[in-house]
């Protein structure tokens, strides 16, 4: 497991309670929690402490790290996985298949996270991990189902074998497309039922009815990008797409980032918030790409055209309820 992050590490401890021999990683941008790690035996924010057969090693130990190592596990959120890659390939030459359990879009160039490991590693076996997998549940075993998605599926498979335990339930798919751009789009639906709430707060009203249509226009309009994109509709109305916008939207850094907004603050300040506290908003950058990734579809969505206007156009919060302006025939 290459990254300490909380997902990385909880991860680790995944695999370390299924007896797999199993090391966490640390690079220099974990030095923070690394003290917590080796010291301790717990992530700060995991509710668990690690698995005593788990290795932690720091970056000084990178060569260690993937001796042997039949999959690995790469734990960078979007905006490091290229750099974290570079560095594990550096430091070991070759990695024979890859499991990538960040969800958002490289910066920059907009590629997906299955396209920038098959492009550090140089090879088509990456993995990608989509589905209701919050890093804190799995750290204490909670009953998890995933998605795993690769191209040839034959990677997929091989890794759920892995990862499948009698709580940690896996299906496999070979929509990569499909499975990632619905873990890129949930964030910003997330963010849209977070800007209700912030809004009820400010009025004293719960907002309940409009959450539900809401929610359901940014489904509808994740279905049908993803499709124009190049993914099936299947994968958005299961478990890669609803069940991760539902996990999404309940609770997390993006629901909290609309909560923000709602309430009232500029988004460039809530996100400045939740970055001085540690967290990464990648529903953010997923907004930032709405314009790339709606282009030439034809499409003219709502709820996700309204959602980039109040990020970055400087409507107001309130404006999220005139996505609700829409007919819809059966």
């Amino acid at each position: 497991m290459f990254g300490a992050g909380t997902m990385g590490t909880a991860v680790a401890m995944h695999l370390a309670r299924l007896g797999h021999q199993t090391t966490l990683w640390a690079s220099t941008f974990d030095a923070a929690v690394l003290p917590s790690l080796r010291d301790e035996r717990r992530h700060p924010a995991l509710p668990e402490h690690l698995p005593e057969s788990l290795r932690v090693l720091g970056p000084d130990e990178l060569s260690q790290a993937a001796q042997g190592s039949d999959v690995v596990v790469m734990g960078a959120h979007s905006g490091g996985a290229r750099t974290l890659a570079k560095i594990v390939m550096e430091g070991c030459g070759s990695l024979p298949l890859v499991v990538a359990v960040a969800k958002g879009l490289e910066q920059h160039t907009g590629k997906r996270m299955s396209e920038v490991y098959s492009e550090e590693v140089g090879h088509g076996r990456v993995v990608s991990v989509g589905g209701p997998c919050l890093a804190p549940e799995l750290a204490q075993g909670l009953p998890t189902a995933a998605v795993f998605a690769s191209n040839p599926l034959s990677a997929a498979d091989h890794a759920a074998g892995v990862f499948r335990s009698p709580s940690f339930h896996v299906v496999i798919t070979d929509d990569v497309p499909g499975t990632e751009y619905s873990a890129v789009l949930k964030n910003v639906a997330a963010m849209g039922v977070g800007i209700l709430d912030g809004l009820g707060r400010g009025t004293a009203f719960e907002y309940q009815n409009a959450k539900a249509a809401v929610f359901t226009q940014a489904v509808r309009e994740i279905a049908e990008l993803v499709v124009a994109l190049g993914g099936r509709a299947d994968t958005v109305w299961g478990l890669a797409g609803l069940g991760d916008i539902l996990v999404t939207s309940l609770g997390g850094r993006n629901r909290l980032f609309g909560e923000l907004v709602g309430e009232g603050l500029e988004p460039k300040t809530a996100l400045a918030d939740l970055t001085a506290r540690g967290m990464t908003v990648e529903g953010w950058d997923a907004a930032g790409f709405l314009a790339d990734l709606m282009d030439g579809t034809g499409l003219e969505p709502s709820f996700l055209s309204q959602m980039r206007r109040i990020l970055f156009e400087g409507a107001q919060a309130v404006s999220i309820l005139e996505c609700l302006d829409w007919e819809e025939r059966s």
